[in-house]
């Protein structure tokens, strides 16, 4: 479970994994005698790391550590942080850089880099307790986890779950101690997180097994899941019962937990700040937002060049959908927007909206599948769906996110959207740029490969950089046009709105984080300027008062990517592949922009000489 919003922006997580496939040639016997020796003290490494984060292995769909949840005190951050410091000095003192491969040096480079960026989130934890992220706060986070990523295929499994469920009261109870910590320094959740965190306790815990109601969202995934097992064979009646009836007696241990969080926000909530809430309104609060940017971007780029860049970025695509309105027999954006506005006014979702929606977001990825072999040699195998938000997470206006398949399959690459509030556009053309996006070629594609890929040490096929990830999937986007995946102007306009979208994202989180907006402020030009819907524009501003600086790393990842595609197309001329270079990057792994930005000049070197 990511441990608070900085931490969520270095979490280890699922992303794509180090191929040599994409790389330059293997190297040389001495330097590939070298590499295989770092690599097998890296794997030695990575499975120490693992046992002290058992969530981090189920999501790499490992067994060890099945019944137990990560520790976040600040202990045992501590004592993590503590041995990276020594696994780093360790590798430094047993290997010689120079001796390695350009291959090898990337993995070298990276397990160094990712202990600068332990010290940086540890230093500033206080700032990110575990309930302040929108997106990640422990209260919805554990029930998540159970119910989307702990796979049950045995009676063991379900064990698990009920031990896992068993230990969450425990780590609800360190996380109001660490919330108690920053309140004290000053550092307090908004009065919007707080009342957020209060009603979904209040859903986490209503229903069966907890009153005479129905099936409460972690009973009825239990049950789903123990059917599951009865139906395939895998335990008796009387095996399931008692699997149900361990569950349920766990799960009854939760609701005391939750009344103890419930408690702490509903006294947090008179000193709960709103309004101007942002990083630059804590003490210190400026050189925290200069990390988080450092950790999202894995730049040195400030706020207010970051600021400056989304403004340019917000002109330039509004200049490009004038044109596109143009073309479409409007005067410009202004009177496109307007006339869509006229034709699909906002309504309520309905469940016949959502099943609408549903397929066709669903149909819009199976689509997209059919248009990659010409992009790409690397292809998605396993299944992919997209589904409702949990309902004691869901937000009008929420944010879609992804999640990749686990390593066999058994779960299938999901995109997960909020269909609460009201739409304007329940439309094909709305869910296909989303799809690109979140779906193919964008993050559970990128998930997909990685889970079925071996070469290179093991720690990479979780590494993952918010820049590298969120920009690719921005690309993706971009991609789609390419493709083929935009059949006509309405939909080639919503991508555009998409982007702008991206664009303002890095207007709106500099000016709350490092300029003093109010909430209010940056919703209004989220709406106006972003064209979000006012649902949207309010849950995404949220999103990145709690998160600071992890919006500004998709803009900030996809204008590299795009640079230095437009370099290697230059420099190559007619020795440019396009096949070669989405491999190159989607195979190569979440890598820092700075060394992907050095692998790209690489294999430009390397495809010069062929």
């Amino acid at each position: 479970m990511p441990k608070s919003s900085l931490l969520c922006a270095v979490a280890l997580s699922l992303a794509a994994p180090f191929s040599l496939s994409a790389q330059a040639p293997a190297p040389a016997a001495p330097a590939a005698a070298e590499d295989a020796r770092l690599y097998a003290f890296l794997d030695q490494q990575f499975a120490e790391e693992l046992r002290e984060r058992p969530q981090l292995a189920t999501q790499l769909g490992l067994k060890e550590g099945r019944d137990r949840l990560d520790d976040i005190s600040d202990a045992a951050a501590l004592r993590r942080l503590e041995w990276r410091r020594a696994s780093v000095a360790r590798m430094k003192a047993q290997f010689d850089r120079a001796k390695l491969s350009p291959a090898a040096q990337t993995n070298y480079d990276i397990w160094a880099l990712e202990l600068d960026r332990a010290e940086l989130s540890y230093r500033y934890r206080q700032y990110a307790p575990p309930f302040y992220s929108f997106l990640y706060s422990a209260h919805a986070r554990l029930p998540d986890f159970l119910i989307n990523t702990h796979t049950v295929q045995d009676a063991n499994d379900m064990r698990a779950y009920a031990a896992r469920v068993r230990a969450i009261p425990a780590v609800l109870d360190e996380a109001i101690a660490q919330s108690r910590t920053s309140d004290a320094a000053g550092v307090r959740a908004p009065r919007f997180q707080i009342e957020r965190v209060i009603a979904g306790s209040k859903a986490i815990t209503t229903g069966a097994p907890f009153d005479e109601g129905a099936p409460s969202p972690l009973w009825a995934d239990a049950q789903a899941k123990v059917a599951k097992l009865q139906s395939g064979g895998k335990v008796t009646e009387a095996e399931a019962q008692s699997l149900l009836a361990d569950t349920r007696a766990a799960l009854l241990t939760l609701k005391p937990a939750y009344q103890r969080v419930i408690a702490w926000a509903e006294g947090d909530l008179a000193a709960a700040p709103s309004g101007r809430v942002g990083a630059v309104s804590l003490k210190g609060g400026a050189d925290y937002y200069a990390a988080a940017l450092k950790l999202n971007t894995t730049t040195d780029l400030t706020a207010e060049q970051i600021h400056q860049i989304g403004l340019k970025e917000v002109a330039r695509i509004e200049a490009e959908q004038d044109a596109l309105a143009r073309q479409a027999g409007f005067k410009d954006r202004i009177a496109y927007y307007a006339d869509r506005e006229r034709r699909n006014p906002p309504v309520p979702w309905t469940d016949e909206l959502r099943a609408e929606y549903l397929r066709n977001a669903n149909a819009a990825i199976a689509r997209n599948r059919t248009l990659l072999p010409k992009y790409f040699n690397q292809l998605p195998q396993h299944r992919m769906e997209v589904v409702r938000e949990p309902s004691f997470s869901e937000v009008a206006g929420g944010a879609a996110h992804a999640a990749a398949p686990s390593p066999d399959g058994s779960r299938p690459g999901r995109v997960y959207v909020h269909l609460l509030g009201v739409t304007s556009d329940p439309s094909p053309d709305a869910t296909v740029d989303l799809m690109c996006h979140e779906g193919v070629p964008g993050h559970v594609m990128q998930g997909d490969i990685q889970v079925r890929q071996s070469v290179g040490p093991k720690f990479r096929q979780s590494a993952r950089y918010v820049a590298f990830g969120e920009g690719w999937a921005l690309y993706a986007e971009a991609l789609c046009k390419e493709m083929g995946a935009y059949p006509d102007v309405a939909s080639d306009f919503m991508r555009l709105e998409a982007e702008l979208f991206r664009a303002a994202r890095l207007v709106v989180d500099t000016g709350i984080h490092a300029k003093g907006w109010t909430e209010d402020q940056a919703v209004d030009y989220m709406v106006n300027t972003g064209r979000a819907s006012p649902d949207q524009g309010r849950s995404e501003v949220r999103r990145y008062i709690t998160l600071p600086g992890q919006a500004t790393g998709y803009k900030i990842g996809m204008l590299k990517i795009m640079e230095m595609r437009r370099k290697a197309e230059r420099e190559l001329g007619p020795k440019f592949d396009i096949k070669g270079f989405h491999d190159l990057l989607i195979g190569s792994g979440s890598l820092p922009l700075s060394i992907m930005e050095r692998q790209v000049d690489e294999w430009i070197a390397a495809r010069r000489k062929a």
